[in-house]
């Protein structure tokens, strides 16, 4: 995973952080959440209406991508905002997403 400059080698625990990574956005309806907070935060009730899921099961979701870091969690009062925390991801899904035929 070498970008060729004069990095050395990653180790163990860092391939085991990205394999997580991966592994998190490798679930369809963890990307159709990021889909529906690429733009701007969104309350818990917005994004189970955009993804089309239940309560529970977008809950479930939200809560493994904001303890990874891939999402920010905000209250404010009896609302739960969830934005993107980290454009990359966002960034990642589009290149992959560019490799496919149109």
């Amino acid at each position: 995973m070498s970008n060729g400059k004069s990095r050395s080698l990653l180790g163990e625990g860092e391939l085991a952080g990205i394999a997580r990574h991966f592994k998190l956005l490798g679930e369809p309806m963890r990307l159709k959440i990021l889909q529906a907070v690429c733009r701007e935060p969104q309350t818990v009730t917005d994004i189970v209406t955009a993804v089309g899921a239940t309560q529970a099961n977008v809950s479930k979701h939200l809560s493994l991508l904001a303890a990874a870091g891939i999402l920010t969690r905000k209250k404010a009062g009896q609302r739960v905002y969830y934005g993107l925390k980290d454009p990359l991801t966002l960034k990642l899904c589009q290149l992959v997403h560019g490799q496919f035929p149109p």
